[in-house]
This record gives C-alpha cells, structure tokens and sequence, in this order.
C-alpha cells in the first residue's frame, strides 16, 4: 500500500459486470491482480456468478461468514450495543427484537407512495426527488399511480403500521426493540404511534453516547454495519422492506442459527389490504397476523434453490443439514 500512499482510492479499480463468469476472473482479472499486486473490485456486491462449482462455493461461504468482519471499532461498538440491549431486556432473558425500518425521506420519495397526503409531505417528496434523481420522475409520459403501488406491497411501512403489525404477531409492550434506521422522515410525528405501543424501543442513537456515533455519524454504510451487528444477534428480526441489507442478515442469520433465519417476513400485499380495510376488528386482524407470524417461522428453514442467492439461503452450500433428534439422542448416550 506503500505505493499507493496508503490510499486505497489510488489503488486500480475493477469495475466487474454483475454475476461474471469465473473464466473472465481468470482470463480478465487475473493478469492485471498479477500486474499489480492488488486491486480494488468497486461495486463489490454479486460480482461472481452463482453458477460456480462446490469448491468454488465453499470458498465463497468461508468468505462470507468467516474471514471477512467489520472493521474492529465498528465491530466493538456493535457488540457493546448488543450487550446494552441484553442488559436493558434481562427481565426476558436479555432476548430482543429487531426491526429494519425503512421510512427515510429518500425511501418514501422514491417509493412515489401517498402516506398522510397532505402538502407538506406533497411538498417534501417533491423536493427530494428532484435532489436525489433529478427529473426521473417528472419525464413526459411516465405516470404514477400510488394506489397500485401499494396494492402491489412496493410501498415502505410506516412506523405506525409496523407497531401495529407487531402488536397483532402477539409483541406486547414490555417487549424490547431494536429499530435499525436512517434518519426517519418527519419522526416528532410519525415516530409517535409507535413509540406509545413500545415505549421499550431503542437505536443505535439511544444506546451509544454522541461521542460513541462521532466517527461514524456521516458515513451511512458505517451507521448500517453498526446497525447490521445489532440486528444479527437479536432473538427475532423483522424485515420490512427489500434490499441486501435484510437479504444478507437472513443469510447470516440462518448460517447462525442451524439454519433457521429466526425472521418475520410480512405480506406487504396482503397487509396493505387490511390496513386499507375499514371495517377489519382487531380480533380478525390479529388472527391474520399470527398467520403471518407462524408463516414466517415456517419459511425460517429454506434451502437454496438454483436461482437462490448463497448469501440469503447458506444451506446447503455453506453448513451441513442435520438430524436435531438423531443428534440429541447420540449426545444424550454419551
């Protein structure tokens, strides 16, 4: 790194095409990493195809959930936080719930949703698109239809709707929280709701002190790894919209957790149907949330299909599938 001034953005980038073949790294990568030395692969996300034999897989599992970690003052802050959470939830045996919500201005914007309609957050979103994706939205001819984006579950829950999704799965309000989160849009009130029905709730804001977050307060994918540890070694995590962020922390999960991603993967359609629905009683509603939780749970258990990304379902590439029973009972004989 010497040669680079210890700088990495000096260092040669590889810009590689999504899913590329493992005869392009070596017949296109391999002589430049051997030019010199080292390279940088940036974006690095699902750089290699997934059509990669077992022993390349393999390699790629103990990458993954082995080799590479956190940077250790993120990692050391993350693993604080998660024994403040055990410590404030001891009375349940220092088990909490995690929740990534994504209700940032830059999601709501981009979403294109209508939550409580009114000017101002007419006004705000139109702002934020035009500062985020400069006339994407406002060509000719494209149209934006709402109502059909929330039908289809594309629209990002509100933190009212998910305390209430969670207090329909059975969640009361002794139950701790962790909320993983960027900066909520209009949060005085929208974080209000949900606040009141878990008044257990933290974030990484709450759990560190300012000088804790001061080296990482402007770098969203630090604030993100901090919130990810968190979220990792939670009893339950709840997924409330798409992204690598839930889809590699199901992965890790399972990979933890003998398989099992321990997750609540909520039907958006079908929760814009109740929420939507004005004369649903909450008897009815909390019936299908149970449904919803108890579906979750058995889905907790997948293995990978062809198509299946190795960083969401790791089984059975990266751990072995065992018998529970038959392991129990050789343990107990010895």
């Amino acid at each position: 790194m010497e040669r680079f001034d210890n700088n990495l953005t000096n260092v040669y980038n590889f810009r590689i095409k999504a899913w590329s073949s493992i005869q392009y790294y070596k017949d296109v990568v391999l002589p430049k990493l051997l030019e010199e030395k080292i390279i940088r692969i940036s974006p690095f996300a699902n750089r290699l195809s997934f059509d990669a034999p077992p022993a390349v897989q393999r390699l790629r599992c103990l990458a993954n959930y082995e080799a590479l970690r956190f940077s250790s003052p993120i990692l050391s802050l993350g693993e604080t936080l998660v024994a403040r959470m055990k410590e404030l939830s001891a009375n349940s045996g220092g088990k909490y719930v995690s929740v990534h919500l994504r209700f940032e201005e830059d999601m709501v914007a981009f979403s294109c949703c209508v939550f409580d309609g009114g000017e101002q957050e007419k006004e705000d979103m139109k702002k934020a698109r035009e500062r985020g994706w400069k006339g994407k939205f406002t060509k000719p001819g494209r149209v934006i239809r709402p109502g059909a984006i929330r039908i289809n579950g594309k629209c990002p829950l509100t933190p009212l709707e998910v305390g209430l999704m969670l207090r329909g799965m059975g969640f009361d309000n002794n139950t701790y929280i962790f909320l993983a989160s960027g900066k909520i849009y209009n949060a005085e009130k929208t974080m209000a709701p949900l606040l009141e029905m878990f008044p257990n709730l933290q974030t990484k804001e709450m759990l560190a002190s300012e000088e804790e977050l001061a080296p990482y307060k402007n770098f969203s994918s630090r604030m993100a790894a901090i919130d990810y540890t968190v979220c990792l070694h939670s009893e339950v995590f709840v997924t409330t919209q798409g992204g690598n962020f839930p889809h590699f922390l199901m992965g890790h999960r399972r990979y933890l957790h003998g398989g099992h991603s321990k997750t609540i993967r909520p039907d958006k359609r079908k929760l814009a149907l109740l929420f939507d629905n004005p004369n649903i009683g909450w008897k009815s509603f909390k019936r299908q949330m149970l449904n919803m939780r108890s579906h979750s749970d058995s889905k907790g258990f997948e293995l990978k299909r062809p198509s299946d990304s190795i960083y969401t379902f790791p089984c059975p590439d990266c751990m072995c599938h065992t018998n529970k029973s038959a392991d129990s009972r050789s343990s107990s004989a010895t």
